[in-house]
C-alpha cells in the first residue's frame, strides 16, 4: 500500500471530516451565480429604453439606458418630430446628464451651447414642419460616480415651453 502524501490528512481528505465548510462554499458560488443571472437580465444596465413625450406642435423621444455602471460608455439619442415649424429649437439637459459623466461627443454640433439655471442648454436652430431632427450624444459615467441622477430633457422653441420628459438614472458601481 502507498504511503499517505505528508499534505494530505485521511481523516479529512478520505472520510469528510471538516465538510461543515461545504455549505459555506456552496452559498458563496449560489451568490455569484445570482449576481450573474442579475447582469444577464440587464438590472445592472446598458439596455437602452424609450421615453416619448407630445406636446403642442411636436413629439421628443429619448432613446438610451436607464440603468448604467460606472465606467461604462453609452449612447442617447434625442429625436425631435416636428408637426409645425420650430423657429428657434432648444434642448435643455438635466444637469444630471453632466454631472459624474463625460460628454464625448454631441453630433450633429448644436449652434450654441449655454447654461441654463445650472442645466445644459443646446441651441438647435429652426426645425422644419414635417421634418425630424434626431441629436446623438456618446457619454461615459466616470467611474466614482454612483447613485441616482435627474436626466430630464425638455424642448423649448424659443423661450416656450413645449414638451419635457422626466427621467431617472440609476448607477450601479
Amino acid at each position: 500500500m502507498a504511503e499517505v502524501p505528508d499534505f494530505l490528512s485521511l481523516r479529512r481528505n478520505r472520510e469528510q471530516a471538516g465538510a461543515r465548510e461545504a455549505p459555506i462554499r456552496r452559498l458563496g458560488v449560489a451568490l455569484v451565480g445570482i449576481f450573474c443571472v442579475a447582469g444577464l437580465l440587464n438590472v445592472f444596465g446598458q439596455r437602452p429604453d424609450t421615453s416619448l413625450a407630445s406636446g403642442p406642435g411636436a413629439t421628443l423621444k429619448l432613446y438610451a439606458a436607464s440603468h448604467l455602471r460606472s465606467g461604462l460608455y453609452y449612447e442617447a439619442r434625442i429625436t425631435i418630430d416636428a408637426q409645425r415649424d420650430l423657429e428657434n429649437a432648444v434642448l435643455v439637459l438635466n444637469s444630471g446628464w453632466v454631472e459624474g459623466t463625460t460628454v464625448n461627443t454631441i453630433e450633429p454640433g448644436p449652434l450654441g451651447e449655454a447654461s441654463r439655471n445650472g442645466n445644459l442648454e443646446l441651441r438647435l436652430g429652426h426645425v422644419p414642419a414635417n421634418k425630424s431632427y434626431i441629436l446623438f450624444m456618446q457619454l461615459q459615467v466616470n467611474p466614482t460616480n454612483v447613485g441616482r441622477r435627474s436626466q430630464d430633457v425638455s424642448l423649448y422653441d424659443g423661450g416656450r415651453l413645449i414638451t419635457s420628459i422626466d427621467r431617472t438614472v440609476t448607477i450601479f458601481p
